[in-house]
């Protein structure tokens, strides 16, 4: 039985996502303000965090900041308002691995923890490791290099270099990526795709391997220019 930390202080929906949660076979634990959020991850080690973004004390973006820092990878689904479309690109930047708006339909907020859980439970064992240029993935060890240099990637990132070091030179689009990655038919824009094919553009610097954008496509794996 997996376990979700909802942190919220709205306690109308804390109560709601704890009722549909519940009634999924989820243990569920509260939060209300960032700073014990925090202490129950330390604690209580969750598998899963539903993290409001306009919090008392710790606001979400420093609560994601200080765990992503910390080196915990636990998933993290963020609570936005509708409106605020920077708000959930600053904290998808931030290494939140999805996010859902406010008012929300509570099924699809199970739908979400349900997909996002899987993806982190999942275990690509017996793959062969994928090369490209200097970059080595290898999808059983989760792990990634170019050539003797360990890339620091997070869950997503290895996901979409994965992807495209397997269809190396091939588009492939955002809708794609989102069902490939993250494992479900995404509801909301694919903008998600967008930012961390900008972090992961950063970290392969120097690969030989860069991340080529078709417009109006999506993204294919080509060789950079300056090939080491």
């Amino acid at each position: 039985m997996a376990t979700v930390l909802v942190v919220d202080d709205e306690r109308n929906i804390v109560e709601l996502a704890r009722l549909y949660l519940a009634k999924d076979g989820y243990r569920v634990l509260t939060a209300r303000d960032g700073a014990q959020a925090l202490e129950v991850v330390s604690r209580d080690r969750p598998d899963l965090v539903i993290l409001d973004l306009m919090l008392p004390r710790l606001d979400g973006w420093e609560v994601c900041r200080r765990l992503r820092q910390g080196g915990n990878e636990v998933p993290i689904i963020m609570l936005t308002a509708r409106s605020q479309d920077v708000d959930r690109i600053v904290g998808l930047e931030l290494g939140a691995d999805d996010y859902v708006t406010k008012p929300f339909n509570p099924r699809e907020l199970v739908a979400r923890v349900k997909a996002v859980l899987r993806r982190a439970e999942a275990t690509p064992s017996g793959q062969r490791p994928l090369e490209f240029a200097s970059l080595r993935v290898d999808p059983a060890r989760r792990e990634a290099r170019a050539g003797d240099r360990l890339l620091k990637l997070r869950s997503k990132e290895f996901g979409l270099l994965q992807a495209l070091v397997a269809n190396q030179g091939i588009v492939l689009s955002r809708e794609r990526l989102l069902n490939q990655v993250w494992g479900y038919d995404f509801y909301g824009d694919t903008r998600t795709v967008d930012v961390h094919i900008g972090r992961l553009r950063n970290k392969l610097a120097g690969s030989g391997a860069a991340i080529e954008t078709v417009w109006g496509v999506g993204y294919k794996l080509v060789r950079s220019e300056a090939t080491p």
